[in-house]
C-alpha cells in the first residue's frame, strides 16, 4: 500500500512519537548507509526552498539512493500547459517517491491521488509542512519533554503552513498555546475551532512582553511583507514582532528560540550567541528527520 506524508494529521501521537525516536537513532549514526541503494527520490519543488530541498536531498544521499528534479515550473512541461495531475503520474515512473512543494493548497493531496509512489508534503501554499513540524518537534524534544509545554506563536499565523502544522502537532502533547500576531495575520478560526475541540487551551496576547516569563518555547516565524499595503505599515508591524536579547532576559532559563528560517529582522542576530537560539540546529534536525520519513515511505 502506497504511504503518503500529506500533513500532521494523518500522524497519531504514537506514530510521531516512533519516527522522532528513529530520527534520534539516525543522529546517532545508528543507520544502514545502503538501506535506500538503488532508490530514487523525486524533489518537485514549484517555490523557492533552501532548508527542506537540500536536507531532502542529502537525506537520500546518507541513505545510499539519488535524487532528481525537475528544477522549477519554467523548466518542467507545467510551463507548457501540462497539468499537476500528469506531472505527478510521468514522475511516478521514474522514482521511488515524491517530495513536491507547490503554492497552492491542496496540491499536495491532489498529487498523492494520482501518484503511483509515496509522495511527501514539503509545503503546500498556506496549508500544512509536516516535515518541518516533525524536525521541529523533534528539536524541542532535545531540550525538554513535549508533554505539557508552553508554546508561544509568533508572527504570520493566518497563512503560515509551520505555524498551523505545528500547533495541531502539539495539540496530541496537552500543550497550551499563546499567539502573537498583527491584526489580520491570527491564526485561522477554523484551525482555532479544530484545536479547541481536541482540548488545547489557546489564549491569544498582543504583546510578546506579556508572556515571556511564561513559555518554554518561541516560535517565532516570518512577517512577510507583502502582506502590508506599504514598507511604512511593515516595519511599524515587525518592529514590535522582534526577539531581543534584552527581551529574552526575561525568559527562563531553559526556554527555546525557533524559527522555520529564512528570516528577515523578527531575530536579532545577538540572539544567535545566547543558549535559547536553537534554529541553526533545527534547520541541521532537517537531516535525521528526513531520513527516517524516507525510510517510512520507502522501505
Amino acid at each position: 500500500m502506497t504511504r503518503h506524508i500529506i500533513s500532521i494529521r494523518d500522524f497519531d501521537r504514537r506514530q510521531i512519537d516512533r519516527l522522532l525516536d528513529n530520527a534520534k537513532r539516525i543522529d546517532a549514526q545508528k543507520y544502514d548507509r545502503n538501506a535506500l541503494c538503488g532508490k530514487i527520490l523525486a524533489t518537485l519543488f514549484f517555490e523557492p526552498s533552501t532548508r527542506t530541498r537540500m536536507s531532502f536531498e542529502a537525506a537520500i544521499a546518507r541513505l545510499g539512493g539519488t535524487s532528481i528534479s525537475v528544477g522549477s515550473v519554467e523548466a518542467c512541461s507545467m510551463a507548457k500547459g501540462e497539468t499537476l495531475a500528469d506531472t505527478i503520474r510521468v514522475v511516478s515512473g521514474y522514482a521511488d517517491a515524491i517530495v513536491i512543494r507547490h503554492p497552492k493548497e491542496g496540491a499536495a493531496r491532489l498529487a498523492a491521488h494520482f501518484a503511483g509512489v509515496p509522495v511527501i508534503n514539503a509545503g503546500d501554499g498556506s496549508g500544512q509542512h509536516p516535515s518541518q513540524t516533525l524536525l521541529d518537534l523533534y528539536t524541542i524534544r532535545q531540550s525538554m519533554k513535549l508533554d505539557g509545554i508552553n508554546v508561544a506563536l509568533i508572527g504570520d499565523l493566518r497563512y503560515g503552513r509551520t505555524a498551523h502544522s505545528l500547533a495541531s502537532a502539539l495539540s496530541l502533547y496537552n500543550a497550551k498555546l499563546h499567539t502573537i500576531s498583527p491584526k489580520g495575520l491570527e491564526l485561522p478560526s477554523s484551525l482555532i475551532t479544530e484545536l479547541g475541540e481536541r482540548g488545547m487551551e489557546i489564549t491569544d496576547h498582543q504583546e510578546i512582553h506579556d508572556i515571556i516569563k511564561e513559555v518554554d518555547v518561541i516560535y517565532v516565524t516570518r512577517i512577510q511583507r507583502e502582506r502590508f499595503p506599504d514598507s511604512a505599515s511593515y516595519f511599524n508591524v515587525a518592529s514590535s514582532y522582534r526577539i531581543t536579547p534584552e527581551l529574552l532576559a526575561s525568559a527562563k532559563k531553559h526556554a527555546i528560540v525557533l524559527h522555520p528560517l529564512p528570516r528577515v529582522d523578527e531575530i536579532d542576530p545577538r540572539v544567535d550567541q545566547l543558549p535559547h537560539a536553537k534554529y541553526f540546529e533545527q534547520s541541521k534536525n532537517g537531516v535525521p528527520v528526513r531520513m527516517a520519513m524516507l525510510l517510512q515511505v520507502i522501505q
